[in-house]
């Protein structure tokens, strides 16, 4: 075993590897397929736990209870990627590597066997690093170590290398109304008159649109919602009738136990009224419309941990309603969940339409992850809710659901 330091760099006697990155908090640990010019080709090529595979690259989720790692095929990297860099970010939003000592551990990814550790040196106010490197020269695969710091997190990294990072928009400024002019008052009575009859009426203000911004709809490719945020699943002009997925994801929190999440939908009619649920327990309703993958019962590996397929093109006329939600059965809270989100998908093209990620989790075991309403136009809504209750099952949620709908 080598111990490396910045610079240093070791053939790799294996076609696969894996690289993982160890600390004493919860790390974010992702990678990035690079060009000779040090780029990206597409978002594709950047690796983590919502996106965790690429060609010759995977993400490998440690459940909470081992550091995350990168494996890296060399012999499936495709050609023009000549570097595959290795990047870990505390979990915890604004924390610093100050006191924080991560080691990066290259291993052999067939059998375990370590080949290298690097543990970066002299780390401050750093917030995001590159690690180590997997690279190309001259027809031969290596490891380099880096131990690059970045200020700016994960996104100036991602940035650096040319993946596009969406920033929320600002919400805009507040226009006041015009001031309405002062009335005459009556000398004799020192009470303010009637205006004129011509006085024009002040203007009435508008409310602004959830989220702070106007309709979104899917013409311009995957939304972010922020809470309570809608997007129209409208795409050119027309609404989105086909089979859609919500894939639901979480993690424990950083050596928490296995959690016990169960993801799942209730339908509801236009006046509020429960038609049914969707859940562990009953994995098809509305005569098969919704389904359910069936449960996860600890959380564990990357990727979706349940997901319901929802036929927009088959929910009954009476179903206008849907609400997802998620509820902790084992009785731990969100703040002990890391990582928890949903996302819409076209289940055809696979391609991801909408994605809400869970932020602020409050001590209760229950939350109402997003909900669907079909309008009188035929298209359907759907709103990122994120609001908390205290259930551990879907039983629980139906009171509040429909209270949010």
């Amino acid at each position: 075993m080598t111990a490396m330091t910045p610079g240093s760099n070791i053939p790799l006697p294996t076609a696969r590897v894996a690289v993982d990155v160890a600390a004493p908090v919860r790390l974010d640990v992702s990678g990035l397929l690079l060009t000779a010019d040090g780029k990206v080709r597409s978002d594709d090529d950047f690796i983590f736990y919502n996106q965790p595979t690429g060609p010759g690259v995977t993400y490998r989720s440690g459940g909470g209870t081992a550091p995350d790692a990168i494996v890296v095929d060399t012999a499936a990297v495709p050609p023009g990627i000549e570097k595959i860099v290795v990047t870990a970010s505390p979990d915890a939003a604004g924390q610093t590597f100050q006191g924080i000592e991560p080691t990066a551990t290259v291993r052999n990814a067939d059998d375990g066997s370590v080949l290298a550790t690097f543990t970066p040196p002299r780390l401050g106010a750093e917030t995001a690093l590159v690690v180590i490197e997997v690279y190309l020269r001259n027809g031969a695969w290596k490891a380099r170590a880096v131990g690059q710091g970045y200020a700016n997190g994960l996104a100036g990294i991602a940035t650096d290398f040319g993946v596009s990072v969406e920033e929320p928009a600002a919400p805009p400024a507040p226009v006041a109304p015009p001031m309405p002019a002062a009335a005459p008052v009556d000398p004799r009575t020192a009470a303010p008159t009637a205006p004129p009859v011509d006085a024009p009426a002040a203007p009435p203000v508008a409310a602004p649109a959830p989220g702070g911004s106007g309709k979104i709809n899917l013409d311009k490719g995957r939304v972010n919602l922020q809470k309570n945020q809608t997007v129209s699943l409208v795409k050119g002009g027309r609404p989105l009738l086909s089979q859609v997925k919500m894939g639901l994801g979480w993690e424990p929190a950083f050596r928490g136990k296995d959690i016990d999440l169960d993801a799942s939908v209730i339908a509801y009619g236009p006046n509020r009224n429960h038609l049914d649920s969707c859940y562990f327990g009953k994995l098809s309703i509305l005569n098969g419309a919704i389904k359910h993958s069936g449960d996860n019962l600890t959380g564990e590996g990357a990727g979706d941990d349940e997901v319901i397929v929802v036929d927009l093109g088959r929910i009954p006329p009476e179903a206008t309603g849907l609400v997802f939600t998620v509820n902790s059965f084992t009785g731990q809270k969100f703040t002990e969940v890391a990582k928890a989100y949903c996302r819409l998908i076209d289940a055809t093209s696979g391609e991801e339409l909408v994605r809400f990620d869970l932020t602020g989790a409050e001590p209760q075991t229950g939350v109402m992850m997003a909900k669907l309403i079909k309008q009188f136009s035929g298209e359907w809504e759907m709103t990122a809710i994120g609001d908390f209750v205290k259930s551990r099952t879907v039983r629980g949620m139906v009171k509040p659901a429909a209270q949010a709908l």
